[in-house]
């Protein structure tokens, strides 16, 4: 005979703090205690548009975007532990490294990075996380 475990309940997580999703995703799911947050581009959450400049303000304002989902979820950036970040040009990896260590300290989460061909709005860099709350 074999039993079956109920089934954990999803929570959507949603901000208005962090840009709207733009296609048929949540900003975030939280399951028990861990957290599935999709994966942030440089968008102003106000204005909905991609935030212009360098590779720095890219990666600021996706972190911004990343604490705000956090927050909503009932956590902060201090929970992650794991992160993946999608680069246009991995040329970049320092300067995203440079901007990741004023957001995060130790212990760091678990991380890839890998290049891609390209994102959602011509953005340079997109993060995505998994966090875990208690």
């Amino acid at each position: 005979m074999t039993t079956q475990e109920p089934a954990m309940s999803r929570t959507i997580i949603q901000t208005d703090k962090a840009p709207a999703a733009i296609g048929p995703y949540s900003q975030a799911v939280r399951v028990g205690q861990t957290v599935y947050l999709s994966g942030q581009i440089p968008l102003l959450p106000d204005l909905g548009v991609l935030l212009e400049g360098g590779i720095e303000a890219q990666t600021h304002q996706v972190f911004r975007n990343l604490t705000a989902v956090c927050q909503a979820a009932g956590g902060s950036l201090s929970d992650i532990v794991r992160i993946g970040i999608f680069l246009t040009d991995l040329g970049d990896f320092a300067a995203v490294n440079a901007v990741m260590a004023e957001y995060m300290q130790p212990p760091y989460p678990a991380r890839s990075t890998v290049q891609v061909s390209a994102l959602p709005r011509g953005a340079q860099v997109e993060i995505d996380a998994v966090m875990v709350l208690g």
